[in-house]
């Protein structure tokens, strides 16, 4: 072995790790590891009722053809006074079905249990049925909760649209009473969209025009940046709005994230409901060879001397010439390089310039990444985590190929992975990252203009917060992996978390859902046969819902599972473990996701630190099976799956760490 692949193995930096692209990688340092478990938050999701300020206000409302309504739950008697039930609604139309009655309230002390109150009748045109309200309110009497309402267009799914009907608001309205998304274009968690796709939300009502700005809708793409629009399109008497993809169309293969927030308002007055509303696409490939041909290897060392551990990264078109440029995060230099693409200037054994220098500065031996927009001024933005120092360094772009440091916020013990997502609906993007050695999450919420906290908050007040991914529903250690998807289907982000474990107890992939206003709930938990090192997130089975495969890996040769696990997903917010991948597998200790020869299914490029680069195609079902492989100089640690000339096929950017190259294959038409 020689003197760097050694170094692999030191206690300082424990791992060959590797997040190249933003997808979650992390190694952890068992040695001294330190529990700091900084907090927890709680999200209860339930169904609010609404309490009625004077006796028996009506309670049916106006709605769109939907399904029933649920049943409300009665307020709680006083001492000796049973609760009062909820009065009957009136009818607003009759096109879908009303409300269930609201259960009667319970009596404390002994006492009888109040009325239960009817529910309210559909209405048409309008919003989800309001259903039945709840009764009078005294001193010792609280009220018995109203029917719930309808679904629109019954919640069914449209074989081009996503009509599934989003959440009550847990401000306390009720789905109906606030402008609603019935369906969009793309159609959500597609895997399809042609990369010059207009984005298109159709509203259950007309939207007032003042209210859609760049602000409230807009959409970033993982690789394509930000897509603040100058222009919108309105349509179907204002109920639908749309707006064009960027003028020189999405990358092929790239995972778009659409964001609505709060701020929108119907004609009428209404507002969309406080979560706001978020669904992410994939644009389309093209068909393609599987023939790869190494254009270059470029050198991440300013001298053949001076090592940097190249060990992460991530893309985007920096300079606004239309071609993605590479960003590479480097451990031990504590820096990232950018490699500018040469776009029309590059040749067939030439893609890239050498790095920009000088290399922008981030923490100490910083690896996970991911782009977006912060600032809203829609250029390039990136947060790097910083193993050692527990920060993120949040860099905001300069469209010119550089970055500023704008601040590097403390979170927990050795961040290992970051997503970018809105967790609150008010349409600027936060952060959520996972601790290893923290034994836990952060999250931490943007002011507006691209300022995170910098101090834990306390009693809910504002600063960095902390939970558990297990929520106390199993156990989880050392979260390393994390990516954001739609995993119930509700419109709002969840996220999805690899738990490494310790010594090779508490492994689990674990499902996070969004709540919308700024925290999350516990969805599923799959133990103990995944440890994500690194997942993915996609559909992997063209079912439509959101799957998972992760990477599972471990420092320890004789821990390490060795093992891609495939995860689907049901739309509820749960996962199954349908495959168990073997083939040659050696600390695999990062994956990624794309259709690398354009038959409409994803596939995975495994980077194994121990042994090479694995490409597995995908059958269509989401069975994947082992194509072909390269071998590294020294360590196959990370790989980019990008279309680096603009020919609408996949390419491949590897990474060596050990040998700090970075090498650029162009796949044949």
């Amino acid at each position: 072995m020689s003197d760097r692949a050694t170094r692999a193995t030191r206690a300082q930096h424990d791992d060959g790790e590797t997040n190249f692209v933003g997808y979650l990688r992390g190694a952890a340092g068992c040695s001294s590891r330190t529990w700091r478990r900084l907090g927890v938050v709680v999200a209860l999701v339930s169904v609010v009722a609404c309490s009625g300020g004077d006796d028996n206000p009506p309670g049916g409302g106006t709605g769109a053809t939907g399904g029933a309504g649920g049943v409300g739950t009665g307020g709680k008697g006083g001492a000796t006074t049973a609760g009062a039930g909820g009065s009957s609604g009136t009818s607003g139309g009759n096109a879908g079905s009303g409300g269930s009655a609201g259960k009667g309230g319970a009596g404390a002390g002994g006492a009888t249990g109040g009325t239960a109150g009817s529910g309210g009748s559909a209405g048409t045109g309008g919003a989800v049925d309001a259903g039945g309200a709840g009764g009078a309110k005294d001193a010792s009497v609280d009220t018995g909760g109203g029917g719930g309402g309808g679904l629109p267009d019954g919640g069914n799914l449209d074989a081009t649209q996503d009509t599934s009907s989003p959440p009550s608001d847990t401000s306390g309205d009720t789905v109906g009473g606030n402008l609603t998304v019935v369906s969009v274009e793309p159609t959500a968690r597609g895997i399809q969209a042609a990369v010059s796709a207009p984005i298109v939300i159709h509203f259950d009502r007309p939207v007032n025009r003042a209210s859609v700005t760049n602000k409230s809708l807009w959409a970033y793409g993982r690789w394509g940046g930000p897509l603040r629009p100058a222009m919108y399109t309105f349509s179907d008497s204002d109920k639908a709005v749309s707006f064009a993809p960027p003028a020189r169309n999405w990358p092929a293969g790239d995972r778009v994230t659409v964001v609505l927030s709060h701020d929108l308002a119907g004609a009428d007055g209404t507002a969309l409901r406080s979560q706001g509303y978020s669904f992410q696409y994939t644009t389309a490939a093209k068909a393609a060879s599987q023939t790869y041909a190494i254009v270059e290897r470029l050198t991440s060392r300013t001298t053949s001397t001076m090592l940097t551990r190249t060990y992460g990264g991530s893309v985007a078109d920096l300079n606004n010439d239309g071609f993605l440029d590479l960003m590479t995060i480097n451990e031990d230099s504590a820096d990232m390089r950018i490699f500018l693409n040469k776009g029309a200037a590059a040749t067939a054994m030439s893609q890239y310039n050498a790095f920009t220098q000088p290399p922008t500065k981030v923490g100490a031996r910083a690896s996970p990444s991911e782009t977006t927009d912060f600032n809203g001024d829609g250029i390039v933005d990136i947060v790097v985590a910083n193993l050692n120092d527990d920060t993120l360094s949040v860099l905001f772009g300069n469209n010119n190929g550089t970055f500023t440091t704008s601040q590097t916020p403390l979170v927990g013990g050795q961040p290992r992975g970051v997503v970018v997502i809105d967790v609150d609906g008010d349409g600027d993007i936060d952060i959520v990252n996972t601790n290893a050695d923290g034994d836990n999450m952060s999250l931490l919420k943007n002011d507006g203009t691209g300022k995170f906290p910098t101090g834990q908050s306390v009693d809910g007040g504002p600063g960095v917060i902390y939970f558990d991914s297990a929520f106390g529903m199993g156990t989880a250690s050392q979260e390393f992996g994390v990516m954001a998807g739609d995993m119930n289907e509700d419109g709002i982000l969840d996220i999805v978390i690899g738990a490494r474990g310790i010594m090779g107890n508490n492994r689990a992939t674990v499902v996070n859902l969004g709540t919308g206003n700024g925290t999350f709930a516990f969805g599923s938990l799959q133990a103990p046969t995944t440890s994500g090192w690194q997942l993915v997130v996609g559909d992997m089975n063209g079912d439509g819902h959101e799957d998972v495969a992760t990477a599972d890996a471990d420092l320890s040769t004789a821990l390490s599972l060795n093992t891609v696990s495939i995860l689907l997903g049901d739309g509820k917010g749960k996962v199954n473990l349908q495959q168990t991948y073997t083939g040659g597998l050696n600390k695999p200790f990062a994956i990624d996701l794309g259709d690398i020869d354009g038959d409409k299914d994803l596939d995975l490029v495994v980077s194994n630190f121990s042994g090479n680069w694995q490409v597995l195609l995908n059958d269509g079902t989401s069975k994947v099976t082992q194509s072909q492989f390269w071998q590294p100089a020294q360590s196959a640690s990370c790989a980019l799956l990008i279309d680096i000339d603009n020919d609408q096929d996949l390419d491949l950017v590897v990474v060596d760490e050990e040998e700090d190259q970075v090498v650029v294959l162009r796949q044949s038409p």
